[in-house]
Order: structure tokens, then sequence, then C-alpha cells
């Protein structure tokens, strides 16, 4: 039967239970296996080599383009200017292109009477029957414009009465801009004939007429003796590049020495007019030229 007795056998035996548990040594780890101990690490996979750009220094073919896509590309082709500067003034390269440009060239002078005259599409397309475009639209520009100028020989863009740079290197061989020298005034009436803005040039352009350079400078055919004017107008021979310029350059002197540019002549050769100063030798090929444009 239970009693005081019993129950203190019970817990001194619980008591010795606890005790034997804490006196009790941790038993050791289990030992691995020794398959286990020589199996190796699994090694880490390598990682993938990508294959190597191609060098752009090797040479590489490029298949040809379809016939359908060989179409030429003017918009893309960058153009020259039709204005540039050596240095030494501004030159026009493309007389159709300058005359076309609304920023760079003068408009005709309707307020001029002459120039309003020779400003007509009509006067230009004469003077293309007789001097090429290119020398015939400086040459329609020049005596439609008041102040403006294209040099017919050098294609220097100038205005009227203007003092040029001399082209020789020595400093004091230029014009200076404070020394208030004025231009020569057989120089500024040649300007305002026929556009050749210097000497140099109208030697140029009169080069096969040596002997009527000096007479002819700066004169129209009225101020002018008989030997002179005839010597302007005696046929230039040879036909090469040079020749063609030439004869083209000395058309264009004996032309602007007559007023009208000898285009009254050239509407009306039935016309026989008795003063030889107001005829002007147009060469070969005009009369056709002449008739095409008519018809």
């Amino acid at each position: 039967m239970p009693g005081p007795s019993n129950r203190k056998k019970g817990k001194s035996q619980k008591k010795a239970a606890k005790a034997a548990q804490h006196s009790q040594p941790p038993a050791p780890p289990a030992a691995a296996s020794p398959e286990c101990a020589e199996e190796p690490a699994p090694e880490a996979p390598l990682p993938q080599l990508l294959p190597e750009p191609p060098s752009y220094h090797q040479p590489h073919t490029l298949s040809p383009r379809p016939p359908e896509y060989d179409v030429g590309l003017p918009g893309f082709v960058p153009q020259e200017p039709f204005i540039y500067d050596p240095g030494n003034g501004p030159r026009v390269r493309d007389a159709r292109a300058f005359v076309d440009s609304r920023y760079f060239s003068h408009g005709p002078a309707h307020e001029d009477p002459l120039c309003a005259e020779f400003a007509q599409v009509e006067v230009l397309e004469m003077l293309k029957t007789v001097l090429p475009e290119e020398v015939a639209l400086i040459l329609w520009y020049n005596k439609s414009r008041l102040t403006s100028r294209i040099c017919p020989s050098c294609r220097r863009l100038y205005h009227l009465g203007q003092v040029l740079p001399d082209l020789i290197e020595e400093e004091d061989a230029r014009p200076k801009e404070d020394d208030g020298s004025a231009a020569n005034p057989l120089l500024e009436r040649e300007q305002m004939i026929s556009g050749l803005c210097s000497p140099v040039c109208f030697i140029l352009a009169a080069f096969d007429y040596p002997g009527a350079i000096k007479s002819a400078w700066g004169a129209m055919a009225e101020e002018m003796d008989d030997a002179t004017w005839d010597m302007l107008n005696r046929p230039i021979g040879g036909g090469g590049p040079a020749d063609h310029l030439k004869a083209e350059l000395g058309l264009l002197v004996r032309m602007t020495r007559l007023h009208d540019l000898g285009l009254a002549q050239l509407c009306m050769p039935e016309v026989q007019v008795d003063d030889s100063k107001h005829n002007c030798e147009w060469g070969e090929g005009h009369d056709l030229l002449h008739h095409d444009a008519v018809a």
C-alpha cells in the first residue's frame, strides 16, 4: 500500500537516472566508410568557349548588287560650289548656277532703260547663237545688271568701279584701302563696256589683236579709227581649244564695242549699213544658228 516511504523512493530513483545521463560521455561520431572517403569530389564543368569574332582587317568580298538597284544617285553626290575664292577675290565657276541663284547674283536692273532692254530673255537667246552658253550668260549678265560684273576672262565677281587687288605678292604693290586712290577712268569704262576686270584680262581677251589693244582699251567703235576697227574684225585662224577660247573672247571684245552688241545686224542681216563700224563679223555658222532660232 502506498505510504510516505514509497513516495521518497520514487523521487530518489528519478534523481539517480538523471545523474547517470549527465555522467555518460557523448558518443563519438560514426567514422566514415572507406568507400566514401576514396570517392573524389566532382569537377566543375569547364566554360564553353565562344568562337572568335572575325577580324576587321580580314579582306571580305561583297556580292554584286542586282541590276535594278544600280541606278545613279545625283542627289547624294556632293557638287562643287559655283563660287570659290582662290585668295584674290571670288570667282564664278558655273555661270548658269550663279545666274539662277537668288542669294548671290543681282537681279536685272529694270529701273535702267538700257539694262531693262538687255534683260529680256530673247536677247540671251540671240547671244547664244554666236557665243558659247557660258560666255553668252556672262555677257548678258553684265549688260543687264547695273553694277555687278563677272569678268569673262578670269571669271572674277566684282562691282563696277571697284579697285581690284593686284596679283603680285609684294605688299607695296597692292592697293591700300585707306589711300583714297580711284580706279583708272579707262579701266572703269572698260568694266562697264565689256566686264573685263583688269588690263591683264583685256590683253588676254584681245591677244590676237596686238595692234588694236591700246586703241580699243576703254573705247567704243565710233571712238576708234578705221584701221583699229578693221583689225578687230579680221578672222582668227586655228582650231585648238586655246584658239576657240581666244576667238570667243575676241568676238566678245568687238561685240561690246557696239552699243547694241551687233544684235540689230544679227536680227536683220538683209539691212546694209553704210558705216562699217556698225557691223560686226560674227564668224562661220552664225547664220544657220540664227535661222534655227527664228524658226
